[in-house]
């Protein structure tokens, strides 16, 4: 994925907002197990200081003397995690805090236990319940305590705290996954509309189809409304090209008929320099038709599905007849089931051109033969240089030096096959001759991204 790619930003964006929701539901529900669990111990620690007062009544002197006692192994061990002490420092305390005492806190409440978290003795943090009671209806009230220590709480919220982590992590690799299919099929009209451009981009008749999603409906409205002004576009500028080539084609008749008559005159200089400029602007304005050709092929070309077998009998048929064509042996080797991707008149006119310039360059043999998306047209005869095969289908030069013959035929039918998606290959034939090598493979319609 490019570093500008809106699937790359929604799946950054996704991910980064999953893990930070994660990462406030760890922090949350690691506070709330924390109350959770210091709510319990409170709860414990409140049974175990009613049983205390249950039993508690004043001696002699005031001292406070307790009857029943929590039953608890840690209140009896010193330093034992769980302390209750009744009266402040001089009153009575569990054996677990030995030579200690809990710190009194002033204020404690006489209606309902209070739970707090303060320091104790041994130098741990104690979680307190205290409250204030009065044993003897006549007598003072006696401040009662018990605590417990809260490392074995932290543990156990650390403890929490690594599991939900890891499920988190793996929650957050299961949402991002589920993130990744909800971008695909979110993105996946733009798929579809990217194939539609690569339809439109090789038919300008082509349009992107309707009831596309409402959020991208407005460019699809768009890019069809440019490509109404591009063909009308194209329409014109082929119609006017058209037209120029046609209008200067009896003035070149004159020209011609202005060249005979110096030769005949007596001025052949003059006429051989009126017919070679005669005869370039008429290749240039070959040219030209030929490109308003190769336009309306490749509108087509989607469409069409030529037989090669049928067209090639079809104009073999016809240069029989002509003085070249009369004196080669044609060879035709194509299936009759083979269908190439391009019109058939794209297709005659390609075959025909080829057809007819290996008949006049051939000696005694023409072969046309074919396979799957492929169509060769090969001769006897003495065949182009390199160079001049190179030349021949350069696009835009002067197709008027490729050299007599071969060309400007050439260059129209690259232009053809170009415009039809196809490629061109010359080179020399077993044969002796010219071999013309035309392909339309799916490699060459359709490149991968």
């Amino acid at each position: 994925m490019k570093a500008r790619s809106l699937h790359l930003r929604l799946m950054a964006g996704a991910m980064v907002a999953i893990l930070a929701a994660l990462a406030v539901a760890w922090l949350a529900m690691t506070w709330l197990f924390e109350r959770h669990i210091e709510r319990r111990e409170a709860a414990e620690l409140t049974r175990a200081a009613l049983v205390l007062v249950s039993g508690l009544s004043l001696g002699p002197g005031g001292v406070p003397v307790a009857a029943s006692r929590p039953v608890d192994s840690r209140f009896d061990a010193p330093a034992g995690g769980r302390y209750w002490q009744v009266g402040g420092g001089g009153g009575l305390r569990s054996r677990s805090l030995w030579d200690q005492a809990l710190p009194v806190s002033a204020g404690a409440p006489s209606g309902d236990w209070r739970a707090r978290v303060g320091p104790g003795p041994f130098g741990a943090r104690l979680l307190f319940v205290e409250r204030t009671v009065r044993p003897d209806r006549t007598g003072p009230q006696v401040l009662v305590q018990v605590a417990t220590d809260e490392a074995a709480l932290s543990a156990a919220r650390r403890e929490f705290g690594r599991d939900l982590a890891l499920f988190l992590t793996v929650l957050w690799a299961v949402l991002s996954v589920a993130a990744l299919v909800q971008v695909r099929l979110g993105l996946r009209p733009l798929t579809q509309l990217r194939a539609d451009l690569e339809r439109l981009r090789r038919s300008p008749s082509a349009r992107l189809p309707a009831g596309a999603p409402r959020e991208i409906e407005p460019l699809v409205g768009a890019i069809n409304a440019l490509a109404d002004a591009r063909e009308a576009d194209l329409a014109r500028a082929r119609r006017r090209a058209a037209d120029l080539a046609h209008s200067l084609k009896t003035p070149l008749a004159a020209l011609s008929a202005q060249s005979r008559r110096a030769r005949e005159d007596g001025a052949p200089a003059a006429a051989d320099g009126l017919d070679r400029a005669i005869a370039a602007v008429a290749a240039a304005l070959e040219s030209e038709l030929a490109r308003a050709r190769a336009a309306t092929a490749r509108d087509g070309a989607r469409d069409g599905h030529a037989a090669p077998a049928a067209v090639a009998e079809r104009l073999v048929g016809v240069i029989e007849r002509t003085d070249d064509g009369s004196r080669r042996a044609f060879e035709i080797d194509l299936p009759a089931e083979l269908r190439l991707p391009l019109s058939e008149d794209a297709l005659t006119e390609i075959l025909g051109a080829l057809i007819e310039n290996a008949a006049r360059h051939g000696r005694r043999r023409v072969r046309i033969a074919g396979g799957e998306g492929v169509l060769t047209i090969e001769d006897d005869g003495p065949g182009i240089d390199q160079g001049r095969a190179e030349s021949a289908l350069i696009r835009g030069g002067r197709l008027d030096e490729a050299g007599p013959g071969h060309g400007l035929g050439l260059a129209i039918v690259a232009d053809l096959v170009e415009a039809t998606e196809g490629a061109i290959v010359l080179d020399r034939s077993p044969m002796g001759g010219l071999r013309v090598r035309l392909s339309w493979l799916p490699a060459q319609r359709d490149p991968g991204p």
